[in-house]
């Protein structure tokens, strides 16, 4: 897409930070061709994202190899993008390398979620509320798998949630995403800075020159009324108007799935809640979507990626559209091209709820792809395909389902 020279953001500062991503089914060399393509830098802090049938412990001793003792911080991901290239095959590297060139951002790390997701987030908001200015911009990771059998995840809603009730007032511009090994939700795991760990999460807390433009794709349209939740035990939604779940989407949307445990659900409809006035025109902006996981025939019940929804909330049932979701990441990538802030861009991030790729959502091509064409080589980009995405939403930031969260970095002129 053409752009007005005054839109144009390749003012990035020069070597502060290098991004590279790269394939190959050996862990070892596929670390080796992301330092290949690094060049000849002194990084003092890597951002990683590594497929999830690499192995961690073997990336983590190679990218340690290649440039000493300096923190490793990011983790598993269903896939990884960057330069025009992408892939979700499991075998895939992306890293950001931070040199002293640039702004390098601090890092706090907290190894209690598995103990209480609200009070992991806690921990990490009284560390990071310490050292973090006010509006400072703070990237959050953590894996979002807490247990397989029976599947079980790491709540992303009580995390932030807890982050933001320990900040003591502070505001932070928090962005983030839940880290898997594949699509189909069977690990996750941390680069906590030191090495490999579960049941983590790491809050990269920037100085405070470096501000975040944050653009949000969706992708989702409301195909029933408004419903209320007439009950619900965390996430598991059992009636909307007095109704099992369950007969009620499958009714609205004029289908009875295929699979015994409603797994199937997830690829075609979420839940949404409308923020803001209900009867307002379609804004996909002011919706909070929520994934269903699966649902219970015996019951009538449906389970959602978060237990956020409370009783009495007002919902939609909302299809999953590819053709809007191609029309957002269009949309919103021209919108974060022509921003012209009075800063110098340095890096984007890209996180991409996994069920968006391709081979989930059956687009007939990647949303992904259309968003790097778009931005072409305007600053280094890095994405990641993730479990849930965070970023801002109202006065806070909040988790997203089925969103493309596009990150700009940037960095105050002198």
């Amino acid at each position: 897409m053409r752009t007005s020279p005054a839109a144009d953001l390749t003012d990035a500062p020069s070597n502060s930070v290098q991004v590279a991503y790269a394939l190959h089914y050996d862990t070892v060399t596929v670390v080796e061709r992301c330092c290949a393509l690094l060049g000849d830098i002194a990084p003092v802090l890597l951002l990683a994202f590594c497929g999830g049938k690499h192995d961690p412990a073997a990336a983590f001793t190679a990218l340690r190899s290649a440039y000493g003792a300096i923190p490793v911080v990011g983790g598993s991901a269903a896939g990884a993008m960057s330069g025009g290239e992408l892939g979700y095959s499991g075998m895939e590297m992306g890293i950001v390398a931070f040199t002293a060139a640039g702004p390098v951002p601090q890092v706090h790390v907290t190894h209690g979620l598995l103990h209480g997701e609200a009070e992991a987030g806690e921990a990490l908001a009284r560390a990071v509320a310490g050292q973090a200015a006010d509006d400072a911009v703070v990237l959050l990771f953590f894996d979002s798998v807490a247990s397989t059998a029976p599947l079980r995840l790491h709540y992303a809603s009580a995390l932030v949630d807890g982050f933001h009730a320990a900040l003591g007032g502070k505001r932070v511009n928090l962005i983030g995403g839940g880290l898997l090994t594949d699509m189909n939700l069977s690990d996750g795991w941390v680069f906590d800075g030191k090495g490999v760990s579960k049941h983590s999460a790491v809050a990269l807390v920037f100085p405070p020159e470096v501000k975040a433009e944050t653009t949000v794709m969706h992708g989702c349209r409301p195909v029933s009324s408004f419903m209320r939740i007439t009950r619900i035990d965390g996430a598991v939604v059992h009636e909307l108007d007095g109704e099992p779940a369950l007969a009620v989407i499958e009714r609205m949307l004029g289908l009875r799935l295929g699979s015994t445990d409603g797994s199937d659900l997830s690829l075609v409809a979420t839940l949404g809640e409308k923020h803001g006035d209900p009867f307002a025109p379609y804004d996909e902006n002011a919706y909070v979507n929520r994934l269903i996981l699966g649902a219970n025939r015996s019951d009538g019940s449906i389970t959602l990626f978060e237990p956020d929804f409370r009783e009495g909330a007002r919902v939609q049932i909302m299809a999953r559209d590819n053709a809007l979701m191609l029309d957002s990441v269009r949309q919103g990538t021209a919108a974060a091209r022509a921003r012209s802030p009075a800063a110098k861009p340095f890096l984007g991030l890209y996180i991409d709820c996994a069920g968006r790729a391709s081979a989930r959502s059956g687009a007939p091509f990647e949303e992904a792809a259309l968003m790097m064409q778009d931005l072409q080589a305007s600053f280094p980009l890095l994405g990641f395909y993730s479990g849930v995405e965070i970023a801002p939403f109202g006065t806070y930031s909040r988790p997203l389902d089925w969103t493309g969260v596009l990150t700009v970095l940037t960095q105050a002129m002198p």
